[in-house]
């Protein structure tokens, strides 16, 4: 089964009653984070209770896809978190890849622990990482991938504003190598979880940039991101007419044709293609 992105909702690993009421908004992905969300000193016992909880939680019938964030590969906690990773789990995300050696490295304990089936997704939330995002992406093990704006600007030494402007080529390009190489992007968080209106304005930039979701670190954005990355029904009629259109103006032998006032060829239907099968496919 083909898992959607549109909401990405990350809860701290060691807290076992607020992963199991992930499944409470409706994500299309859960991430049970090992990563930033637990203290040094609580990584042991979140490495447990992840692959307790999780181990549940992929047994809910219909629920969201379980990822598990484990630490970086430098990191000196990497090859323990894998044991945090329950079985049933459709992926692992892994933050701050830089290189494809980071890729083989999670996909070799991956395999050495007869998990071929677990995704990756990947972490670009480096300077290094975004540079290299079309090769990285283009690693067969890689699955989907998500900015993160946060650790991408500290290590640039910049700002974060609200405006977004010091990540729009960063975002750009993370978005334009996970279209080359076929993997789901996700876009980058919201800290102020507060603030609807911020969210859904980033969610439609966002999905204009070409992202297919957006991360959530509260429940309450989820619905915002569903919303925003799922075709209305006006969309989606719109798209089917279109087609329509087209296809019996390619059976007249044309090849673009007058729509609504717009000349129509086959890069516009294809964007209402993808419209009718992404409406499918959630």
């Amino acid at each position: 089964m083909t898992t959607s992105f549109r909401s990405v909702l990350f809860a701290p690993g060691n807290k076992g009653d607020i992963l199991k009421k992930l499944p409470r908004s409706a994500p299309d992905v859960a991430v049970l984070d090992l990563e930033d969300a637990v203290p040094a000193a609580n990584k042991e016992e979140a490495r447990l209770i992840t692959a307790e909880v999780g181990a549940e939680l992929t047994a809910i019938d219909g629920g969201p896809a379980v990822f598990v964030r484990i630490n970086a590969v430098a990191s000196e906690f990497f090859l323990d978190d894998f044991a945090g990773v329950p079985v049933g789990a459709t992926g692992v995300a892994v933050p701050k890849i830089e290189s494809l050696a980071d890729v083989d490295a999670v996909a070799e304990q991956l395999q050495a622990r007869g998990r071929d089936d677990v995704a990756i997704m990947a972490g670009l939330e480096t300077a290094l990482g975004v540079h290299r995002a079309a090769d990285i992406l283009n690693h067969p093990a890689v699955s989907s991938v998500y900015f993160g704006a946060e650790d991408f600007i500290a290590d640039m030494g910049g700002v974060r504003t609200a405006a977004n402007t010091e990540v729009l080529y960063a975002r750009s390009a993370v978005a334009l190598a996970a279209r080359i190489n076929g993997v789901a992007s996700i876009d980058q968080i919201v800290a102020d979880f507060g603030d609807g209106e911020r969210f859904t304005g980033e969610a439609a930039v966002a999905k204009s940039l070409g992202f297919a979701g957006k991360l959530c670190i509260h429940p309450s954005q989820v619905a915002l991101a569903n919303e925003v990355f799922t075709p209305s029904a006006a969309e989606i009629e719109q798209a089917r007419l279109l087609v329509a259109a087209y296809d019996q103006a390619l059976s007249e032998g044309n090849a673009s044709i007058a729509y609504e006032g717009q000349m129509i060829d086959e890069a516009l239907v294809r964007r209402a293609r993808a419209i009718s099968s992404r409406s499918r496919r959630i």
